[in-house]
């Protein structure tokens, strides 16, 4: 090496211009930044094994391989035989098709490279792989708001942040994994869309909606934030032309395409939810036209024209739509937007919606969990939008509050808050950075001219005060990584399919109880067996055990699921009138009293009791028959005899009364309920034990062939 040449000389960077060292530095932090929110999100797969986690991705992955496998016409029009027996599923007309048309198109492309890859791998890591995307549009998008540097801060937040990779971890293939990345795709056209005005970008911003309401039912939330924002700025007098063009193209365009998808149809002209959208862009067309007479009226003439029209207008809008709406036309809002709205609707009125976890309210520490130094720096970032107003920061701003609060009603939502709270958090971020840096002193400025002299004496400790906050930002942002490191290890990387826990010698015990009893039901039972368990397994057993089923995650028949519940909630001898009716062959439950696993049958059966009530054939079934005369909900002695005698009780602790799980214990100890069962000794009189899994999480009964009850 010449000497005194430096590295940069040597690999020709100091030739580069100023502004081609930046892009070069942007490129390099971007390119960092995409290979950490992939490779981040492999946990799961290290540590387990390249698995379909949860339980909605095992649907979305059987589609799929139907779709690689029969071809898109078949995979339209799949009636599914094996799903909520006897009513099947139409497959076609029932889902969003986006995530499956991604991972079959990537899945061709691969293979047309001669990349061999099996589909399970693609749907695997097809999540991680958007998330990379993701990061880029992040910063695009940002860049757009502010700058380049607020925009790379936020993309490298929202790489790691765990309120995004809880649903975009490898084997989280579920309809989130790509719908986020549509979100904010479409974002970011409309934000470009409303800066040019140009018919181009709308356009585009068309078809990235059209990509979102194919993947995800979530788009109604984008269908209402756009217009929305150009209802803002209306209402504060930045409405041009510009905005015309955009919303115009945008919402027409983006409405037809829409309309193509099977399971949306109509919706977009006819529910409550997408009327906002339609309102203002007549609107728009309302107010393009005023905007024209103004231009060729006289003021006097315009203001009895405008006044009348106005009024004609409004009452016609007005009658139009209480009409439509009382003849059916225009549909109501439905039961989860109801809840959005109110949090105590579903619980009041539709239990099978509230009964899931994910549509709970947020608790404030879920909040710092999923978000930790972003909720404090997310004000930073909204206090600078505020200060320098512009059309894409007034639709940030809107994106930031009804976020937050659609966040604070149902938990799922933070999936949609945590990209704004990392573009804003970025913003925040970059300008406060921004503006103490250039305060510290680098020990080689160029001497001091009388008015920098003068300033200094005003302000003489700027360097040590602008040292000390860039020292805080930096604590804080290595926190920050170190928590969303240990939060998506530890929390976000466990497949609910295989369980892991760690013993009392600190060794690591793997439950693979789930696909143990999966492959039994598969190997085991006729082809045409028809298995009855609550909801929440349907979508596993007909992908893994290749079973017809009753019930399904779907949830769209609350009467079917309602019977499934009293079949559950009731004793014995109704229990099967109940499974004859349905053509019951196997039941499973979920049982942890053994293992400890919490998440079990036992822990849902009140949600089971209350939406088996909910039905008129229900009505036997009371909520309060179940708890103990204290008001408990118990499973000892002190259990309700509903409870003692219920079929879910008796499938759940058949025979675990013989057993000791605890040293120090009695036998029959449920390490869940930390109880000593109250009722031990019986014995079932329409089930038989069929299989019960190594760690007992998973039990099967085979319905008995009782004899005609006339027979002698």
């Amino acid at each position: 090496m010449t000497k005194g040449r430096s590295i940069l000389d040597v690999i020709g960077l100091n030739s580069l211009s100023q502004a081609k060292k930046e892009t070069l530095i942007q490129m390099t932090i971007l390119s960092v930044a995409c290979i950490l929110a992939f490779s981040a999100r492999l946990f799961s797969v290290l540590r387990f094994e390249s698995v379909i986690h949860e339980f909605d991705p095992y649907f979305n992955y059987r589609t799929t391989k139907h779709l690689v496998e029969k071809g898109y016409y078949d995979f339209h029009n799949w009636f599914d035989d094996r799903a909520w027996y006897p009513l099947g599923r139409i497959i076609g007309g029932t889902i969003y098709p986006g995530l499956m048309v991604t991972a079959s198109s990537l899945f061709h492309f691969l293979n047309f490279l001669n990349i061999t890859i099996d589909i399970r791998n693609v749907c695997v890591f097809l999540a991680p792989l958007f998330s990379s995307l993701t990061v880029i549009v992040v910063y695009f998008l940002t860049k757009e708001v502010k700058n380049a540097g607020a925009g790379l801060v936020a993309a490298s937040m929202i790489a790691i942040v765990p309120g995004y990779i809880s649903r975009s971890v490898a084997g989280s293939y579920d309809n989130e994994g790509i719908a986020i990345f549509c979100m904010l795709l479409t974002y970011f056209l409309w934000i470009k869309a409303t800066k040019t005005g140009s018919i181009s970008w709308s356009l585009l911003c068309s078809l990235a909606y059209f990509y979102m309401v194919s993947s995800w039912g979530g788009y109604v939330f984008l269908i209402n934030l756009i217009p929305l924002h150009v209802l803002t700025l209306m209402i504060t007098g930045r409405f041009s032309h510009r905005i015309y063009v955009a919303y115009s193209i945008t919402y027409s365009v983006g409405t037809i395409l829409s309309m193509q998808i099977p399971f949306v149809g109509f919706a977009p002209v006819e529910t409550s939810e997408h009327m906002a959208a339609l309102g203002v862009f007549g609107l728009c067309q309302i107010l393009a036209f005023v905007h024209y007479l103004q231009a060729n009226m006289t003021p006097a003439s315009f203001n009895v024209l405008f006044r009348g029209v106005v009024t004609i207008g409004l009452c016609a809008a007005g009658l139009s739509f209480g009409i439509a709406s009382f003849l059916g036309k225009i549909a109501p809002w439905t039961g989860r937007f109801y809840s959005l709205l109110d949090p105590s609707y579903a619980k009041n009125n539709i239990p099978i919606i509230a009964s899931v976890s994910e549509h709970q309210p947020t608790t404030w520490a879920s909040f710092y969990f999923d978000l930790q130094l972003l909720v404090f720096m997310f004000p930073v970032g909204l206090y600078y939008c505020f200060r320098e107003l512009s059309d894409a920061n007034i639709f940030v701003i809107l994106y930031s509050v009804t976020s937050i609060y659609f966040a604070g009603v149902m938990v799922r939502l933070m999936l949609v808050l945590a990209p704004i709270m990392c573009i804003m958090s970025g913003i925040g971020i970059s300008t406060t950075l921004t503006t103490y840096m250039k305060n510290i002193d680098s020990g080689d400025q160029p001497p001091a001219t009388v008015k920098s002299k003068k300033k200094a004496a005003d302000y003489p400790i700027k360097s040590e005060i602008a040292t000390v906050m860039v020292t805080i930002v930096a604590i804080f942002l290595t926190t920050f990584v170190f928590h969303c490191t240990w939060v998506t290890s530890e929390a976000y990387s466990s497949p609910s399919i295989v369980l892991a826990a760690r013993g009392h010698d600190g060794n690591r015990i793997i439950f693979d109880d789930f696909r143990e009893a999966y492959n039994w039901l598969k190997f085991n039972t006729p082809e045409n067996a028809k298995i009855m368990s609550w909801w929440d397994y349907g979508y596993q057993l007909t992908a893994m055990a290749n079973r017809t089923i009753l019930v399904d995650n779907n949830t769209w028949n609350n009467t079917h699921i309602s019977r499934v519940g009293q079949a559950m909630a009731s004793p014995e001898e109704h229990s099967y009138t109940i499974m004859k009716e349905l053509d019951v062959d196997y039941v499973l439950v979920i049982f942890g009293g053994m293992s400890g696993y919490s998440s079990d049958d036992i822990n849902k059966f009140l949600w089971m009791i209350r939406i088996g009530g909910s039905t008129p054939e229900g009505a036997h079934i009371k909520e309060g028959d179940y708890y103990s005369s204290s008001g408990e909900y118990k499973v000892d002695k002190d259990a309700s005899s509903a409870m003692h005698n219920s079929l879910m009780y008796k499938m759940c602790y058949y025979r675990f009364g013989e057993v000791m799980t605890e040293q120090g214990k009695p036998t029959g100890w449920d390490r869940v309920r930390n109880q000593e069962i109250g009722n031990k000794d019986f014995e079932l009189d329409v089930l038989e034990e069929a299989f019960t899994s190594e760690h007992w999480i998973v039990r099967i009964y085979k319905v008995k062939d009782l004899d005609n009850r006339g027979n002698k």
